[in-house]
């Protein structure tokens, strides 16, 4: 069902990561944009088993949450 390579595994490490930081920065400064993404950088890699997909969906998602911290 999930594929256990070393990239998966450190793109979801990776993807961890980033969305504590955004959850943790929304939190902080009360933002709802940072909170959103961050959860959903936290959940998704449990939802997604291809490599280049879960890449692809973090890129896009980490975008998003940068672009709508305000």
């Amino acid at each position: 069902m999930f594929d256990f390579t070393p990239w998966s595994l450190l793109g979801s490490l990776l993807f961890g990561t980033i969305g504590m930081a955004a959850l943790a920065y929304g939190k902080r400064v009360g933002s709802i944009g940072p909170l959103a993404g961050g959860a959903a950088l936290l959940v998704f890699p449990y939802f997604v088993s291809s490599t280049w997909a879960l890449f692809a969906i973090g890129a896009v998602l980490t975008g998003l949450t940068v672009r709508y911290r305000e």
